[in-house]
């Protein structure tokens, strides 16, 4: 559990993940105290964060999970996830003040803090590297899900003009290399400060085609006269790949889901009086409850319109042929949430590794050294060499993994049940322990732990099935 080595002091600043700016608070202001962020953030504004954070890539493939699982698993397991959501954030929100969750003096400011605080150096350092594991992961994500949607654009016109039995497919190497070329010149932006226009912009576009996305399927039972789809799902040749299948969806369901990694930054924006912990809980239970209907909407009306032949990707796939203007400008939200939403996460593996080496080579200048440039009718330009060379790299092994395996289902289920369990339920739960001094069998505890240990069961079979789906696909 960690809990031996005690809680750390709150001012060791020397966190394993640095926090990404974009998610705290607004501006720091000139005040000399340890509290240095002004907040100003309410319910509501931690609603429209959260909401950012959670309805993702992960949405479009509801509609498929939601077919592999079935009329009745499939409402099941999105419900299910929902509510371990909520029992996640609840327990991490009491965590962000300490010793008391309300009126507590010492503030947990992020994730990473907050498993250092309560947990110790040891529990600090697996977070870390589960947390960068799942930035990257999320990257190669955002990868193939843009490149499909570039894709998806191309195909969509040439179905329009040609007729849809056109061959019109295209491969989606070349769209990866784009979108990787992109991120490229987007890393070399130094870090992000202030970066709340990212947030609304990520929200409006996540809105935007997933409202598309279920917009799409409820025509389309409409225009069948019938809902499609049976209790079992889909059917496979073998017991085995129908339970593989299964194993995956849920993997999937989880990556769609949780954002325990963020809830500190968020709570950390909002002013007091009432605590942040109540503010929190509220704003999260109804962000939770606005997203599980747009994942419901998505899921069961791209089920019930496609039934057995549901695709992977809702907006992809080509279950919608038209309007092709409305199926371009989903894919146009897809692909620019996707620029900002891949250098959220690239972005606190660049401060952690550039920082890292930074303090270890101090007096070296390749590391440290940058140049400002003028560009005309711009900001000036600032880029260094070595951050040119590492920034380069990381997208260039985020695209390459992305073209050497370019299976959306099967990425984003592994993604899922690797993280799911450690860093939504594992950290949160320890974590709550410590702050609640809840002590070993009594009540509350076995029945937390109970609830650990079923999680962790799921997440396992979650992970096999995802596994299992990428080896089988590569050899195919």
């Amino acid at each position: 559990m960690g809990g031996e080595e005690g809680p750390l002091h709150q001012d060791d600043d020397h966190d394993l993940v640095p926090l990404l700016e974009c998610q705290q608070a607004p501006p720091r202001s000139s005040s000399s105290s340890s509290d240095h962020f002004k907040r100003t953030g309410s319910c509501w504004t931690a609603i429209a964060h959260v909401i950012t954070a959670v309805i993702g890539s992960g949405v479009l493939s509801l509609a498929w999970s939601t077919a592999q699982l079935g009329w009745i698993a499939g409402p099941i397991a999105l419900l299910s996830l929902a509510g371990i959501t909520v029992v996640s954030v609840f327990l991490l929100s009491d965590c962000y003040r300490s010793p008391d969750p309300e009126f507590g003096v010492i503030r947990n400011r992020s994730y990473t803090k907050a498993v250092k605080f309560y947990l110790g150096k040891k529990s600090l350092l697996w977070c870390g590297v589960i947390l960068q594991t799942n930035f990257f992961g999320n990257d190669i994500a955002y990868v193939m899900t843009a490149a499909s949607s570039m894709r998806a654009i191309h195909k969509s016109n040439c179905y329009h003009y040609k007729g849809h039995e056109a061959p019109c497919d295209h491969g989606v190497t070349f769209y990866m290399l784009v979108f990787g070329a992109s991120q490229i010149v987007f890393s070399q932006i130094p870090n992000f400060h202030d970066m709340e226009w990212l947030s609304i912009i990520a929200a409006i576009m996540s809105f935007c085609y997933a409202s598309v996305g279920f917009s799409l399927g409820f025509a389309k039972v409409i225009e069948n006269g019938t809902i499609k789809g049976s209790i079992a799902g889909i059917p496979q040749a073998t017991v085995a790949k129908k339970v593989w299948k299964v194993c995956q969806a849920l993997g999937d369901i989880a990556f769609a889901y949780p954002f325990s990694t963020i809830l500190l930054e968020i709570q950390d924006t909002l002013r007091s009086p009432p605590a942040e912990n109540k503010t929190m809980k509220k704003a999260s239970l109804s962000a939770v409850f606005i997203t599980t209907f747009f994942y419901f909407c998505c899921g069961s009306f791209g089920y019930a319109a496609f039934g057995n032949q549901t695709p992977g990707n809702l907006l992809t796939g080509f279950g919608f042929y038209e309007p092709f203007w409305l199926i371009d400008f989903a894919n146009v939200c897809i692909i620019i949430h996707l620029v900002g939403g891949y250098q959220m996460f690239c972005q606190p593996v660049f401060a952690f590794m550039e920082g890292w080496l930074a303090e270890k080579y101090p007096n070296n200048g390749f590391i440290n050294k940058s140049y400002t440039f003028k560009v005309p009718l711009l900001p000036s330009l600032n880029l260094s060499p070595f951050r040119l060379c590492t920034r380069t790299f990381y997208v260039a092994t985020t695209t390459g993994i992305a073209i050497t395996f370019p299976y959306f289902n099967q990425v984003l289920g592994v993604l899922g049940s690797l993280t799911f369990w450690p860093l939504i339920i594992y950290f949160p739960l320890q974590m709550y322990f410590v702050q609640l001094k809840v002590g070993a069998w009594t009540l509350k505890w076995v029945i937390l732990q109970t609830f650990s240990i079923v999680c962790l069961i799921i997440s396992t079979i979650a992970l096999m099935g995802s596994i299992e789906g990428i080896v089988s696909a590569k050899l195919e």
